[in-house]
C-alpha cells in the first residue's frame, strides 16, 4: 500500500516550518476556511462541555433532526433516521466505501483523499476526466464507456463520486450535467456519493445548484459538514444523508468499529448550527462574499498574466494551467514556486491529474489575515481587497507570476479578464 501523508496536510506543515524559520511564504496550498469561530457557536460548545457520554453511533437525535431540517429547507425532505453523523465528512466518506463496496468512479482531477481512501479499503479508483469548465463531475459519456470496459475486465464498479462545487477547480457543474450523470448512474446501477461540503459557499445565488439527490434520490448519498461554511475544520463534525435504511445500517456498522460516535459537545453545537439561526445565516453569507471576492481577485491575477484558468464559482479554489513554462512536471513547478518565489501551491498530480500537465491547485482562503482580528476585519470590510494585508498578498502573487514567466518562459500573451458568469441551470 502506497498511501502517504495527505498532500494538503504535508504542504501546510512544510509551509509552517518555513515560516517559523523566517521565510516569507504565501500559503495558497491549504484549503482551510480561514475565519474565526462565531461566538454563538463557542458559547454552545462551552455549555455542552459536560456531555461526556458516547451517545448513539448515528449521532445525537438533536443533530440528526437539525440536519434533516437543513436539507428539507433545500427541497430535499429528509428523515432523521436516514442521517448519520461522524467526526467530519472525511471519515464519513471513508466509511461509505466499505459500506457500498466495490470500485469507485472519481472525477479527474479530484480531491486528494478520495483515491487514497479507496486504496486504504482495498478498492480501486476509476478516474474519468471532467467536462470542460465543470470540475467535480466525471464526464457522463466517458463514465459509461469506462465502467462497461472495467466490468468486462472483471472489476466490480459500484459507486460514483461528485463534488459540488469542486475542489480543486472551484467550478460548479451545471444542471444538465448533473441530470445526465444521474441517468448514467441509473443505467449502470451505481450509487452516487455527492460531496456537498461547499454547497453553501456557491458565490452567486443566481448560479443555481442541483444535487444528484434532486433527480436520483433513491441512489444518492450526500455528505456535508461545517468545516467550510462555518470554518469549523478543527471541530471535526460531518453529516451524511442516506438513500436507504440498508445502506445506513452498513455505514453504522463501519462507524461503530472506527469512531463509535462523534464528540458529544461538538454535536450539541452543530445541532444549533444546522437549525440555521439568523446570526449564523448572516455569517455564512458574509463568508461566501469574502471567499468569492478574494478568489476572483486571484483569478484576475492569473488571467492578466496570460494563464488559462476557469473562473471560480464556489468555495475558495482555482486550478490554473501554466502550460508553456519550462517544467517537466507540476511537482517541479510547485517546488520552484515555493523555493524561488515563496508561493505554496499543490501540484495537479496529487489530484490524479497527468504529472506532466502543468496544473496546480490554488487555495485563496488563508489570505484573509494571520490573526483572528485581521480575519474578522476582512469579513467585515466592504472592500476586503483594499485591506493592506490582502492587497500585499495579491501583489506578492503578481510579482511571483511575473518572475516565474520571466525566468522559465511566458505562456500566451496577457488577455482581458472575462466576466464571471453563472453556469447554465437548464
Amino acid at each position: 500500500m502506497s498511501v502517504t501523508l495527505s498532500a494538503t496536510l504535508a504542504a501546510n506543515e512544510d509551509i509552517e516550518r518555513r515560516r517559523r524559520a523566517g521565510e516569507r511564504v504565501l500559503n495558497l496550498a491549504f484549503g482551510e476556511a480561514g475565519l474565526p469561530v462565531h461566538p454563538a457557536l463557542s458559547e454552545r460548545l462551552a455549555a455542552a462541555s459536560g456531555f461526556n457520554g458516547y451517545g448513539p453511533v448515528a449521532g445525537a437525535f438533536a443533530l440528526r433532526e437539525a440536519a434533516s431540517g437543513y436539507w428539507s429547507r433545500r427541497a430535499l425532505p429528509t428523515d432523521p433516521d436516514l442521517v448519520v453523523c461522524g467526526p467530519g465528512s472525511k471519515p464519513l466518506l471513508y466509511g461509505l466505501l466499505p459500506a457500498i463496496g466495490g470500485d469507485i468512479v472519481l472525477p479527474m482531477p479530484s480531491w486528494v483523499s478520495y483515491a487514497a481512501q479507496a486504496e486504504l479499503v482495498g478498492a480501486r479508483s476509476l478516474l474519468v476526466p471532467t467536462p470542460p469548465g465543470e470540475g467535480g463531475v466525471p464526464d457522463p459519456e466517458r463514465v459509461t464507456a469506462a465502467v462497461r470496459r472495467a466490468r468486462a475486465q472483471g472489476r466490480d464498479v459500484r459507486s460514483l463520486l461528485v463534488t459540488l462545487p469542486d475542489n480543486p477547480s472551484g467550478t460548479l457543474a451545471g444542471a444538465a450535467t448533473i441530470r445526465r450523470i444521474a441517468e448514467v448512474a441509473r443505467e449502470l446501477d451505481l450509487t452516487i456519493i455527492s460531496d456537498e461540503i461547499y454547497r453553501d459557499l456557491v458565490h452567486s445565488p443566481e448560479a443555481g445548484f442541483l444535487s444528484p439527490a434532486d433527480v436520483a434520490p433513491e441512489r444518492t448519498v450526500i455528505t456535508s459538514g461545517l468545516s467550510k461554511s462555518l470554518a469549523l475544520g478543527g471541530w471535526r463534525i460531518g453529516v451524511a444523508r442516506l438513500p436507504s435504511p440498508a445502506l445506513r445500517d452498513r455505514l453504522l456498522a463501519v462507524a461503530s468499529e472506527i469512531w463509535s460516535s462523534p464528540a458529544a459537545p461538538v454535536q450539541q453545537a452543530a445541532a444549533y448550527a444546522y437549525t440555521e439561526p439568523p446570526e449564523l445565516v448572516e455569517r455564512v453569507s458574509r463568508s461566501r462574499e469574502l471567499h468569492g471576492a478574494v478568489a476572483r481577485a486571484v483569478y484576475e491575477r492569473f488571467v492578466r498574466a496570460g494563464v488559462r484558468v476557469d473562473a471560480p464559482r464556489g468555495g475558495f479554489y482555482l486550478y490554473p494551467d501554466l502550460t508553456g513554462l519550462d517544467f517537466a512536471s507540476s511537482a517541479g513547478l510547485a517546488a520552484y514556486l515555493l523555493d524561488r518565489h515563496g508561493v505554496g501551491v499543490l501540484p495537479g498530480h496529487v489530484f490524479g491529474d497527468d504529472p506532466a500537465a502543468l496544473r496546480v491547485r490554488v487555495a485563496t482562503s488563508l489570505l484573509y489575515g494571520e490573526t483572528a482580528r485581521l480575519r474578522l476585519a476582512a469579513l467585515d470590510a466592504p472592500d476586503p481587497l483594499a485591506l493592506p494585508w490582502i492587497s500585499a498578498s495579491l501583489d506578492q502573487l503578481g510579482e511571483a507570476l511575473t518572475g516565474l514567466f520571466a525566468s522559465r518562459g511566458a505562456p500566451s500573451p496577457p488577455v482581458r479578464v472575462p466576466p464571471v458568469a453563472a453556469p447554465a441551470t437548464g
